[in-house]
């Protein structure tokens, strides 16, 4: 199964003023799996160092920090050689010894030969929670489920993908219905790792939905083994009130819906532990939509999104005889699935904020704004062949964007002000973010 993000390590590699990298991401969305493969693929030995109740971890990092110790230690203990610019270090559940967390400053201060790569199912969690961090001695990578491109490789659609890099709009839409029928299984199938890989190889419906039933399980179990004790049933009643808030028209997030009479600061935390552990998306409001949008968010209100559309589905129950009804599948709770989809495909966008705006008055709404950093981009997302876009004509009139975008079932379109994207190349958006800034310069 390729990842894209395999790419950003081995620029990670490349780096002069190379540092520590830390892969943040959910758990069972392929981090171990990354990193071993990249150590497979570019390192002549990989050394993999698992810190979950390893207790001689644990001792090692406890005495003291120096690197030429702790570079022994390993040795000793995995039993191969570590030679600089040859050997890759994993570090995975790192959380687990906070002080190997802290050893990365002296790695990087110290030791740059050191190529070391690590990840944590809670790091965000063990992060807020006051574990000293080295600040600009390290760098990050976030990764995600499979974005829709990467699902169309892993199940042998690699032809179809070329079409959507190459821009051959005409021949898309020749193939319009396999790019559907694809979408409609990644609505379905999602794209955590082990479900794509069952389904590429197997198309059992069935069995990626107890894959699925299983990974929801482990998350719940999450929540009792890592969470303070204290929050674990709010936690719970939040994370399953989601399905719930993307159903409603308007799908701002509304306490009272996880709870009657719930407010938000009993919720503060919970919903801080679900976002740090990278299983939840959050998407602030704003009313102002002007440079840099975080400037002007609305702390108060916001959408949540679940990490993964087809975790979305199995939460739902929703049958996979949809997959064959028509395009009912993609309308179904008011386009939640829909929005959650194209939420999902943005995130994995580099160097990309995301809002939505709303009007004072509520007249106008704007599922996504987003902000590269040199313009906002409104983004309307709609479910099916309809192309009434009132809200972002209302938008237009009254902020001038240089470009708006409509997402949609409709075909390709290029109009004067609206840039018409099917469904199936949302992820096309960073490429055109791109383009925009390279014709500017």
């Amino acid at each position: 199964m390729y990842r894209i993000a395999i790419e950003n390590l081995y620029e990670w590699k490349n780096k002069k003023n190379r540092k520590p990298l830390i892969i943040q991401g959910a758990r069972q969305v392929g981090k171990t799996w990354l990193m071993k493969e990249f150590g497979k693929k570019a390192y002549k030995n990989t050394v993999y160092i698992n810190f979950d109740s390893n207790s001689n971890m644990k001792e090692l990092f406890e005495v003291d920090l120096d690197v030429e110790r702790l570079i022994m230690g390993i040795e000793l203990y995995s039993g191969i050689k570590i030679v600089p610019e040859e050997t890759l270090i994993i570090f995975d559940e790192v959380q687990e010894v906070p002080r190997a967390i802290s050893s990365l400053k002296y790695f990087y201060e110290n030791a740059q030969q050191y190529h070391i790569v690590c990840a944590g199912s809670l790091l965000g969690v063990a992060l807020h929670e006051g574990t000293s961090f080295p600040v600009g001695k390290i760098d990050f990578l976030k990764l995600y489920p499979l974005s829709f491109k990467e699902f169309l490789l892993a199940t042998g659609n690699e032809k179809f993908l070329k079409l959507v890099e190459n821009n051959d709009y005409q021949m898309i839409k020749v193939f319009k219905q396999k790019f559907i029928d694809m979408l409609k299984y990644y609505y379905f199938v999602g794209g955590m790792p082990e479900c794509v890989l069952h389904f590429s190889e197997n198309k059992d419906f069935n069995e990626v939905r107890e894959i699925q039933k299983r990974i929801l399980l482990a998350y719940e179990q999450d929540f009792s083994k890592h969470a303070p004790n204290e929050i674990v049933p709010r936690l719970r009643m939040l994370w399953n009130s989601i399905p719930s808030q993307l159903a409603k028209e308007n799908k701002k997030f509304i306490y009272g819906l996880v709870r009657e009479g719930a407010r938000a600061k009993e919720y503060e935390m919970a919903l801080m532990w679900l976002i740090d552990c990278g299983l939840i998306y959050k998407v602030n409001r704003v009313n102002n939509p002007k440079l840099p949008l975080k400037a002007y968010g609305d702390l108060k209100a916001f959408k949540l999104f679940l990490l993964d559309t087809g975790l979305l589905t199995c939460m739902t129950g929703l049958n996979q005889s949809t997959l064959i009804e028509g395009n009912k599948l993609f309308v179904e709770f008011k386009g939640a699935l829909t929005e959650q989809y194209v939420l999902q495909q943005l995130v994995t966008i580099e160097n990309l904020n995301i809002y939505y705006y709303t009007n004072d008055r509520g007249s106008c709404e704007i599922d996504f704004l987003l902000d590269n950093g040199e313009s906002i981009i409104p983004v309307e997302v709609k479910a099916e062949v309809n192309l009434k876009a009132k809200s972002l004509k209302v938008y237009k009139e009254k902020y001038n964007p240089e470009i708006s975008v409509r997402i949609s079932m409709s075909d390709y379109k290029k109009e004067e002000w609206l840039l018409n994207l099917p469904l199936y190349m949302t992820e096309e958006i960073g490429n055109i973010i791109g383009k925009r800034k390279n014709d500017k310069e």
